[in-house]
């Protein structure tokens, strides 16, 4: 999750937040070439896929709280966090959605919030302004959409521990993509506040 302090920030690279960051990346690849093997005759590996998505999460919580204590905050880790949990959401719609695990109109919905964002930051950059920083609603719908992903994958079987897997993963689905939304509309609130000023000032 991204850091939001107002602290000193370093310009190094070698960091142990930016590289957890970096590992994560990494993972995006091997978690969706797991996802994806049934679908290309190869065995089902659900459980090393959730594996690789705990980890991130934990790698995700590790590098800001790292970040923070070591005041090690730096530039490039504000690109990197944001950028890993984007590409784990973007790897985990595609091999949920290609599995038929995850609906085409969930998958579009969530799709459609992370193009709008994309608009936003390119008329931000017209006009000077960094990218806008990750805010407690984004925040929280990343946290539910993690969490929703690999209940669903793990719905994807037989049982009780299944059908319980449903409930709950529809669950965190649900409040992930409606706080997804809620904190796209914020942005895009902020950056008309910011294009507005500009103009009145000219």
């Amino acid at each position: 999750m991204e850091v939001q302090e107002t602290r000193v920030q370093t310009d190094r690279v070698l960091t142990i937040p930016n590289i957890l960051s970096m590992a994560r990346l990494v993972g995006v690849p091997l978690f969706l070439w797991l996802i994806l093997r049934p679908e290309f005759g190869g065995p089902k590996s659900d459980g090393w896929a959730l594996l690789v998505l705990a980890l991130s999460g934990v790698s995700d919580y590790l590098d800001g709280k790292l970040a923070r204590r070591w005041n090690q905050i730096s530039s490039l880790g504000r690109l990197l966090d944001p950028a890993a949990d984007r590409l784990y959401i973007l790897s985990t719609l595609v091999g949920l959605t290609w599995r038929e695990i995850l609906p085409v109109w969930l998958t579009a919905a969530l799709l459609a919030r992370e193009l709008v964002l994309l608009v936003m930051v390119g008329i931000l950059r017209r006009h000077g302004y960094p990218p806008p920083q990750v805010n407690f609603l984004g925040k929280a719908a990343t946290f539910n959409l993690m969490y929703a992903f690999p209940l669903l994958l793990l719905s994807d079987g037989s049982g009780w521990i299944a059908s319980l897997a449903a409930i709950f993963g529809w669950a965190f689905a649900g409040w992930g993509t409606t706080l997804y939304w809620w904190a796209g509309v914020l942005y895009v609130v902020q950056v008309r506040r910011l294009v507005r000023a500009d103009a009145m000032a000219d």
